[in-house]
């Protein structure tokens, strides 16, 4: 390969880059309201020569370039989340802004820049002769992620039918390669209560007071250390060997949390005893851990003991249809997954970083002093559709992508033109460091 002649295409192509991803901006497409972005993209594919282009039955776009043996994904979801309140932003989400090195945005960053980058490096591999027998590039503009991550990749896998070898996450990297993440669950509790008259609360079973001596043990639970003596062990607990074998990688990713995110109730009026109350609990998991492991550990805690038949805990379904009107019901529960430093595809990774920019990670001036802190080869904070690719289904995947993690969800978002250049280029240049 020549490193250089690939770095000068990618660049050659800021411009379209930006034109493309300015085009997605203005288009909504929060999840399960897709369709725009996905014809989009499929237009831009066609546009640049891509060899096929589907869009599947539950509305994702795959696209081809090649025709050789390996089959090499790049993923990029194309849903974004909404706005929030719009007073927290200095410019219009859905028109954006571009200066001289950004483009602001609703999902520039998480994670339109990535499908920007996918396509793009695609044609470079196509312009410059990369294309061979020995693999074909697939780019994946995937729906639903925002709604439930890896869904899409469980479609594509077990109904599409498509496995590839490995699989490139274009999520934000901050510059790094990201080799893992944290998994996550949906665990909900129902507590039972019995209403009565407000003005004799003692007649009835406030389920809302039940409720209040859970939430004291799941925040221990989170908060705790794991001292010997500590009743409830602090999540912190499987960061040490003595509780899990797999302490090294949960080290890497980092311990567990969980944290009560909704609250629900019902109760005949605002002068009885509430009947029931709900929590929804969003649970994040390192090595070790299992949505078994998590469930059981809430059903052992204290309080839920002492209330017994009257509290359930539960896994959340996800069952909410894609813009085609697809429903593919599963489990809220999302895998922890990594693959090893040692990898093939780590390493093929890393070889072609480093040809191309270095042995450090680099940006713009506004970010490059924090990312040159940081190690090359690291994970993410966040959940990505590796939950499916890696965490269900065992494909490789290792994490590539313009934009930063700390722009996902924020108001004001934006993303640097440098890293578009950098991704296309990095893209262009894997599949050969791979299959050499």
């Amino acid at each position: 390969m020549d490193y250089t002649k690939i770095k000068e295409a990618a660049q050659g192509y800021e411009k379209d880059m930006t034109k493309f991803l300015r085009d997605l901006v203005k288009i909504p497409g929060e999840s399960c309201g897709e369709k725009g972005h996905i014809d989009r993209i499929a237009e831009e594919m066609k546009a640049v020569g891509f060899d096929k282009v589907d869009i599947d039955p539950m509305g994702n776009v795959l696209g081809y370039m090649g025709t050789g043996e390996k089959l090499i994904g790049f993923d990029a979801h194309i849903d974004t989340v909404g706005i929030g309140n719009i007073k927290n932003w200095e410019f219009d989400p859905y028109d954006g802004f571009e200066s001289d090195t950004e483009i602001g945005g609703r999902g520039t960053s998480d994670q339109m820049g990535g499908i920007v980058s996918a396509v793009y490096g695609a044609k470079i591999m196509k312009d410059l002769g990369l294309l061979n027998d020995k693999y074909t590039a697939l780019v994946t503009g995937t729906v639903q992620e925002e709604d439930c991550d890896g869904l899409c990749w469980e479609y594509i896998i077990k109904e599409d039918k498509v496995r590839p070898d490995f699989v490139v996450s274009t999520e934000p990297t901050d510059g790094g390669i990201y080799r893992g993440q944290r998994g996550r669950m949906e665990i909900r509790i129902d507590v039972k209560g019995v209403s009565c008259h407000g003005s004799a609360p003692e007649r009835g079973d406030n389920a809302i007071y039940k409720m209040a001596d859970i939430l004291q043990d799941v925040r221990a639970l989170n908060e705790n250390d794991a001292a010997d003596g500590t009743e409830i062990k602090g999540l912190v607990k499987m960061l040490d060997e003595k509780y899990n074998p797999d302490y090294k990688e949960a080290r890497f990713l980092g311990r567990g949390t969980v944290t009560t995110s909704e609250i629900f109730y019902t109760s005949p009026s605002r002068c009885a005893v509430a009947d029931s109350c709900a929590v929804s609990l969003d649970r994040r998991m390192t090595f070790g851990e299992t949505w078994e492991s998590c469930l059981d550990e809430i059903r052992a805690l204290p309080s839920v003991q002492k209330y017994g038949d009257d509290v359930a805990v539960s896994m959340y379904q996800y069952e909410r249809p894609s813009y085609t009107g697809l429903v593919y019901p599963i489990e809220c529960y999302f895998p922890t997954w990594a693959i090893p430093e040692t990898h093939e595809v780590t390493k093929a990774m890393e070889e072609a970083y480093t040809n191309l920019y270095g042995t450090t990670r680099s940006g713009s001036p506004e970010t490059d002093t924090m990312r040159k802190e940081r190690p090359v080869t690291d994970k993410w904070t966040f959940s990505t559709n590796g939950v499916s690719i890696m965490g269900r289904n065992g494909i490789p995947c290792i994490g590539f992508g313009p934009g930063a993690e700390a722009q996902a969800h924020a108001p004001n978002e934006k993303t640097w033109k440098e890293d578009l250049v950098k991704c296309a280029a990095v893209y262009a240049a894997l599949p050969t460091a791979y299959c050499k």
